[in-house]
């Protein structure tokens, strides 16, 4: 038994060790993947229904409340500008 025997085994050995390793990871992640799968498609729906939801929300809440907080400011710029005027006609009488 000479030593180039030895290193060929050696290099043998770790050639299976490696496919055997890298076989049972392949596996590994495949079987990871379809107990996962149908957490991220439920997750997607999930998603999914969140944005419908929200995109609702805006159309039915936030649109009607900008336009009212709209028309108050413009009514307080009104009643502001009114108010100037009758201050300035108040000054110009003393």
């Amino acid at each position: 038994m000479s030593i180039e025997w030895l290193r060929d085994l050696v290099i043998c050995i770790f050639g299976l060790g490696t496919t055997i390793a890298v076989l049972f990871i392949g596996v590994l992640i495949f079987l990871i993947y379809r107990k996962v799968s149908p957490i991220l498609d439920s997750v997607k729906a999930t998603t999914e229904t969140v944005e419908n939801i929200s995109s609702s929300v805006a159309e039915e809440v936030y649109r009607p409340l900008s336009h009212l907080a709209a028309f108050v400011q413009g009514i307080r710029q009104a009643v502001n500008l009114f108010g100037k005027f009758s201050r300035d006609k108040e000054r110009s009488y003393k």
